[in-house]
């Protein structure tokens, strides 16, 4: 498997309606933080993300989170 690309050194701070979203995990894709299919051949899958209702999160833009696919600070130390 290959090593994800860091897309960036902070998190992505969205607001989201209900619904289902793929995090893109490779940091590779376009659209981030939502995946494109970049991903394809890396051996690095998008994560599916099901929200309930509206909310703003801070999904992880670096790709190396331990809490995927929210942003818990690691990028802080890259």
């Amino acid at each position: 498997m290959a090593e994800p690309v860091c897309a960036q050194k902070a998190p992505y701070v969205v607001e989201l309606d209900p619904g289902t979203y793929y995090w893109c995990a490779c940091g590779k894709s376009a659209d981030q933080p939502f995946c494109d299919g970049s991903h394809t051949g890396m051996g690095i899958s998008p994560m599916q993300v099901e929200i309930s209702e509206k909310t703003k999160v801070g999904l992880c833009g670096c790709k190396r989170t331990g809490n995927p696919p929210r942003c818990d600070g690691t990028h802080k130390s890259l």
